[in-house]
């Protein structure tokens, strides 16, 4: 039974978890040799997993929706109750999966949800009945592993939704329509961006277009580190195992690297850019006066992730972040917090973000360090970022093992919440690197580690902005920022002065060389999404002048070269 204290969201997640136990009741009825595993809601609606006898297909979907309708017709009650673990596993004694979870499971007794005659391990959080479960729709098949474990079984992940009424549901898979049509992979290919190969699964490939937006930036970052003071760093990808064990990432992240032996010692390529950074460091003494000394990387970092998990640019197994790592005194963090939390919401603006959240998140169950220095870093995020009149939430849990950090949502323009920047204080890693500084005193004493990313991974956040902007990047940022379309061949030779002029200003810039009529030439720019077309005809030829277009079809008449220079500075 719902609980009616429980929050509209925690009784739509009941729901929808529900919805999964109605999938696997039709999935035992139509395929009753398919073995079961663990179907939970999700934010979008939820799975299960399955090993059937023989793979479910797409024309199979529909099926089992016509299923789950006839079930929810029958009205059956959902109990839950507790059962001896002895009683559990001879009801599951042909499944492996499900006895696993048993074993795990500390107390006694475990949960078993009943609808009719169908049960279902389960820890409870139910509907009152089928009957309430109408409005639901399978949405895709995919593979998974047991447990999310490569080295597992390998099964098949049916995945749905469901909503309280059939209005949300249809906003529900229309807003899927337009993420559909708005995906970055689908745009990366429509727009010639980059790129995936078998030759190198989950390592993205980018398209001299995409390496501009990547490009731009960079620039746009280094710029904006340059005038709050960094200096540029560069560290080795690849560096000794030794360097991991000392960091803490071998415990944390042995699973997700990469290794190869040279010379019979073994290296890894790097996972995330701190250990480098402190060597560097570490190559001199330092003065109290030097700090803060902040360093600055935009670093090529590798994780293995699981196959399952890659998603274009968003979940890939190498991708760059702009990373900081800013060494201070210990009264110098607000300061220093403060700017970087400036640096983020200036960036996140430029790039078309109205709408970002902030959250402290704190320890982790996997930490190292004593829970004192945890509670002072802690301490000093949230007087910080309360100093700075930022609002925020707590996120208990979800700090990094090396320490706190305040974590930077950012909110696109189709309803999505991302999280991309972060800044960590650390006192943890200067501990494990013996990093010091010489205090006015004459004492050495330890710096803090100051961690933090605006773009967090330079990948990830290019198809978040790709998306948010539905392929139409704005002027600025845009690969193509402008192309020429002349209406005859009589005015390619004015065409190509315009050309050149406006890319010795700088700006990135092509004409349309095809034989097409005017007409065609604007429908290509428009399915390039290039935000200028400039138009000249013999009117503007004779008279030194261009006609803008832009790509919502808006138009500007009678520009001078000029004043068009001027206004893409501006833009």
């Amino acid at each position: 039974m719902i609980n009616e204290k429980l929050s509209d969201k925690e009784k739509l997640a009941q729901l929808r978890h529900s919805a999964a136990h109605l999938l696997a009741h039709a999935v035992s009825e139509l395929y009753p040799k398919t073995k079961l595993t663990i179907g939970p809601a999700t934010e979008e609606g939820f799975f299960y997993d399955f090993l059937p006898e023989q793979n479910f297909k797409e024309e199979d979907l529909p099926l089992l929706e016509a299923r789950m309708h006839e079930i929810s017709k029958r009205n059956l009650p959902l109990i839950h109750k507790q059962v001896p673990k002895a009683e559990a596993r001879k009801l599951y004694k042909d499944n492996q999966f499900k006895l696993e979870l048993i074993d795990k499971i500390p107390d006694d007794t475990v949960g078993i949800a009943t609808q009719g005659e169908f049960n279902d391990l389960c820890r409870g959080g139910h509907v009152e009945t089928t009957g309430m479960i109408q409005h639901f729709k399978l949405l895709t098949i995919s593979g998974a592993y047991w447990r999310a474990d490569r080295s597992g079984q390998t099964l098949q992940r049916i995945t749905g939704t469901a909503c309280w009424t059939d209005k949300d549901l249809a906003a529900y898979l229309k807003r899927r329509e337009e993420l559909e049509m708005y995906d970055h992979r689908r745009l990366g290919k429509q727009l010639d961006l980059f790129s995936f190969h078998d030759e190198g699964v989950g390592f993205p490939f980018f398209h001299p277009k995409g390496k501009s937006v990547v490009n731009t930036m960079v620039d746009w970052m280094r710029k904006l580190r340059a005038e709050n003071g960094y200096y540029e760093v560069s560290t080795p990808t690849m560096l000794n195992e030794k360097l991991w064990h000392q960091s803490g990432h071998w415990a944390f992240y042995k699973d997700n690297m990469y290794f190869s032996v040279i010379d019979e010692t073994t290296y890894a390529l790097k996972p995330m850019n701190c250990p480098g950074s402190f060597l560097i460091y570490k190559t001199r003494p330092h003065s109290y006066r030097e700090l803060p000394l902040r360093f600055g990387e935009f670093g090529h970092v590798h994780r293995h992730e699981l196959s399952g998990a890659l998603h274009g640019l968003i979940r890939v197994r190498a991708f760059t972040q702009d990373d900081v790592h800013i060494y201070c005194t210990p009264d110098q963090i607000e300061s220093q917090v403060v700017m970087i939390i400036e640096m983020i919401k200036k960036t996140y603006t430029k790039f078309g973000f109205e709408s970002f959240q902030f959250a402290v998140s704190t320890k982790p169950e996997k930490a190292m360090g004593s829970d004192e220095l945890w509670e002072k870093a802690t301490n000093a995020l949230k007087k910080t970022i309360e100093n700075a009149n930022v609002t925020y939430v707590i996120q208990e849990g979800e700090g990094a093992f090396y320490g706190p950090k305040i974590d930077v949502n950012i909110q696109d323009s189709m309803g999505r919440n991302w999280q991309c920047g972060t800044i960590q204080v650390d006192f943890f890693q200067p501990e494990n690197f013996d990093l010091t500084y010489v205090a006015a005193s004459g004492a050495k004493e330890r710096p803090v580690v100051i961690h933090s990313a605006v773009f967090g991974s330079l990948e990830r956040f290019f198809a978040i902005v790709l998306e948010h902007h539905k392929g139409a990047l704005p002027f600025w940022l845009a690969p193509v920022q402008a192309t020429v379309l002349t209406i005859t061949d009589a005015q390619k030779e004015y065409g190509q002065k315009l050309v050149d002029k406006l890319k010795e200003q700088g700006i990135r810039v092509i004409m349309d060389e095809s034989s097409d009529p005017i007409s065609g030439k604007i429908k290509s720019a428009q399915m390039e999404k290039i935000p200028w077309m400039l138009v000249v005809g013999n009117k503007e030829a004779e008279a030194n002048t261009i006609t803008l277009r832009y790509l919502n079809g808006k138009q500007e008449f009678g520009l001078t070269l000029d004043g068009l220079i001027k206004k893409a500075q501006e833009a």
